[in-house]
C-alpha cells in the first residue's frame, strides 16, 4: 500500500519538483529555500520515523500521529507545530456522518499531512492553492489555514445532511413508526460525536490566530482565517440546536408512545370487562338452567323408597320447584347485573 499520497516541492508559491522518494525531498530543500508539502495516508512507522529525523518531529507528535483517536488540538514544538484535525462526510447511502483524522505538521520549510480515514480531500486542497500561488507563497501557516478551511467547509454538507434526518424523524414521529426512537438515539449520537469535533477545533483556531499575530502572519491570511472561524461558529451553534430539538423530539416521542401505550392498555381493560361481563351472563344462566336439570335428576332415580314418586302432587311440586327455583336465582342474578 502506498502511503506517500503527494509529494511536492514549492518556491515562491509555484511547484517546481514533485520528487519519488522522501530522500530527494531532503536533498531538493537543503538546495534551495523552497516548501515541501508531504501528504501520508495511514502511514506506517518507518516512513514516519524518517521524516522525524529529518524535521525534528517531537516524539509525542509523531506518537499521536501514528495511533491516530485524538481530539482536535494544536501544540508548539519549538519551531513545529503540530495540529490535529477530526474531518467529517455524511454519506447519503447509510444517512450516517463518517469521521476521520488529520495530523498537520508545519515548520519553516515544509507541511507534512498525516491523514487517517477518507477525509477530507486534500487531493483538492492542493489543487486549489496551486492555483493560487500568492497565498502558498505566504508558506507553511497559507498551507495550513487551507487544510482547516477545507475541513470545516466540509461540515456544511454534514449539517445539511442531520438537518435533513432530522425532518424526516419529526415525520416519522407523528406517523407512529415503529422505530423511530432507535433512529433519534442514533442520530443524537452523531450530533454529539460532532460536536466533539468541531467545537475543540474552535479553541484550535483561536490559538492559531494568537499565533499568526504573534509570528507576524500577513493580515490577508489573518482575515481569512478569521472568516474559517466565524464559519466553525456557525456550525456549532447548529448544532447545539439539533441537539436540542433532538432532545424535544425524544420527549414528544416519548409521551406519545405513553399515549399509545394507555390507549392500548383502556382497549384490552375495556375488552376484559366486556368478557367478564359475558362470563358472568353465561355463568348466571347456567346456574339457573343448573337447578331444575338437580331437581329432576333427584326425581328420576327411580328408588322404589321414595315417597314422593307415590305422592298425587309429586310432579307438579317438582315442576313448582324447578320453576321457583329458576324465578329466585333469576331475580338474583339480576339484581347483581349478572343479567
Amino acid at each position: 500500500m502506498v502511503m506517500i499520497v503527494d509529494n511536492c516541492v514549492y518556491e515562491s508559491g509555484r511547484p517546481v519538483a514533485r520528487p519519488e522518494s522522501l530522500a530527494e525531498t531532503y536533498r531538493l530543500l537543503r538546495e534551495s529555500d523552497g516548501l515541501a508539502w508531504i501528504g501520508l495516508f495511514e502511514p506506517d512507522v518507518r516512513e514516519l520515523t524518517s521524516l522525524a529525523r529529518e524535521f525534528e518531529l517531537h516524539d509525542l507528535a509523531v506518537e499521536d500521529a501514528l495511533k491516530a483517536h485524538q481530539r482536535p488540538k494544536i501544540e508548539r514544538y519549538g519551531k513545529t507545530l503540530y495540529v490535529v484535525l477530526r474531518p467529517a462526510r455524511y454519506v447519503d447511502s447509510t444517512e450516517k456522518v463518517e469521521f476521520s483524522e488529520l495530523h498537520v505538521f508545519t515548520g519553516p520549510d515544509f507541511v507534512l499531512t498525516v491523514r487517517h480515514g477518507g477525509a477530507p480531500n486534500l487531493g483538492k486542497v492542493r489543487a486549489r492553492a496551486e492555483r493560487d500561488p500568492s497565498l502558498l507563497d505566504q508558506g507553511p501557516e497559507a498551507v495550513l489555514y487551507a487544510i482547516i478551511d477545507q475541513v470545516v467547509d466540509d461540515y456544511l454538507p454534514v449539517v445539511d445532511g442531520l438537518e435533513q434526518d432530522i425532518d424526516e424523524i419529526e415525520a416519522e414521529v407523528f406517523s407512529g413508526q415503529p422505530r423511530v426512537s432507535q433512529r433519534i438515539y442514533e442520530l443524537s449520537r452523531q450530533v454529539v460525536e460532532f460536536q466533539r469535533a468541531a467545537r475543540p477545533l474552535s479553541t484550535v483556531l483561536v490559538r492559531l490566530a494568537a499565533g499568526f499575530a504573534k509570528y507576524g502572519v500577513g493580515e490577508e491570511l489573518q482575515r481569512r482565517l478569521r472568516d474559517v472561524q466565524d464559519h466553525l461558529v456557525r456550525v456549532i451553534e447548529r448544532l447545539d440546536g439539533f441537539r436540542q430539538l433532538l432532545q424535544a423530539v425524544l420527549n414528544v416521542n416519548a409521551t406519545l408512545v405513553a399515549q399509545q401505550q394507555n390507549e392500548e392498555m383502556k382497549r384490552l381493560t375495556e375488552a376484559s370487562l366486556a368478557q367478564n361481563e359475558e362470563v358472568k351472563k353465561i355463568s348466571a344462566w347456567a346456574a339457573i338452567l343448573f337447578a331444575p336439570t338437580l331437581i329432576g335428576t333427584v326425581y328420576g332415580m327411580n328408588f322404589d323408597v321414595m315417597p314422593e314418586t307415590h305422592w298425587e302432587l309429586g310432579y307438579p311440586f317438582a315442576i313448582l320447584l324447578m320453576l321457583l327455583v329458576c324465578a329466585g336465582l333469576f331475580v338474583t342474578f339480576k339484581r347483581r347485573d349478572w343479567l
